[in-house]
């Protein structure tokens, strides 16, 4: 598979990148997540097939789905796995919320907490997922050493998220908004962790065709699996984000509106191609 290669600029601001802007991020997106964000960006058949490389073929697995949110992924989960066997966690009360409400995940233990330090003990779960929750992280190397931690030996972990677009418009609102991982840069950190026999899918909703005229809505599945028992072998300093620390109000009012306005974009332009995928005929270029 060749990788992307585009050039990251030196400065990338990431205004919704801190977990106190994705917190408030989220509370202001959750009333209507579902309905607007998923059905162009993130849908059941993406999902579906972003999850199939995990292999949930034992419903007595356990698993955890980090940064699960309001439940999208883990109803994916659930097909396969006891909804008994799984648990939600979050940094967000208010898309917990939401997972809480549906009635398929009652059986779910949901439980806030911090994907760069989980709650769980070392060599614990048989399954590690987190999908659409990377993005977020102050240091993604950090979580995914996290993953590894947790898991039982040859536990298998499946992180879905973002890859960094090709069109030059789409790369200037990522830096704004938030971390697009390279290709690369997943399997590095994957490898980096420990994990053996590192894979990547590529996904992307149907209506895109593989185009990339945008550069962006297509995302990746990266799986790995955890060699042996106990934590991960790679040594990390302190944390990036201490999130007791004070902020300058001013300051994250004006980066939590700039990464705001930039993910309008990448709301804006797919409902522009989910339209003219409607209208154009297929196998057609728009």
């Amino acid at each position: 598979m060749a990788f992307s290669t585009s050039p990251r600029p030196a400065l990338q601001p990431r205004f919704i990148q801190h977990k106190k802007e994705a917190f408030w991020f989220y509370q202001l997106v959750s009333v209507a997540y579902d309905q607007i964000f998923k059905p162009q960006h993130w849908n059941e058949d993406m999902r579906d097939d972003a999850l199939e490389p995990t292999d949930l073929r034992d419903p007595e697995l356990k698993v955890v789905d980090v940064g699960g949110g309001t439940g999208f992924a883990t109803l994916g989960i659930i097909k396969s796995i006891h909804p008994k066997n799984v648990t939600i966690l979050d940094q967000s009360p208010h898309q917990l919320a939401k997972a809480k409400q549906r009635e398929a995940l009652k059986e779910c233990t949901i439980i806030e907490g911090d994907a760069e330090d989980l709650p769980f003990p070392t060599d614990s779960v048989d399954r590690y997922v987190s999908a659409g929750s990377i993005e977020y992280w102050p240091d993604p190397q950090r979580g995914i050493k996290e993953a590894y931690r947790v898991l039982k030996p040859e536990g298998l972990a499946c992180i879905i998220g973002p890859v960094y677009p090709t069109f030059w418009l789409s790369c200037f609102f990522a830096d704004l908004w938030m971390l697009f991982p390279k290709e690369e840069e997943y399997i590095e950190w994957f490898e980096k962790a420990g994990f053996k026999d590192v894979k990547l899918k590529r996904i992307g909703p149907n209506w895109y065709r593989g185009a990339r005229r945008f550069g962006l809505v297509i995302g990746c599945s990266v799986t790995g699996v955890k060699r042996g028992s106990g934590d991960s072998p790679l040594q990390l300093g302190p944390k990036a984000e201490d999130v007791n620390k004070p902020v300058n109000p001013f300051v994250f009012l004006l980066r939590f509106v700039l990464g705001t306005i930039a993910a309008a974009y990448y709301v804006l332009v797919p409902i522009y191609m989910w339209v003219m995928d409607k209208i154009v005929p297929e196998g057609q270029a728009f």
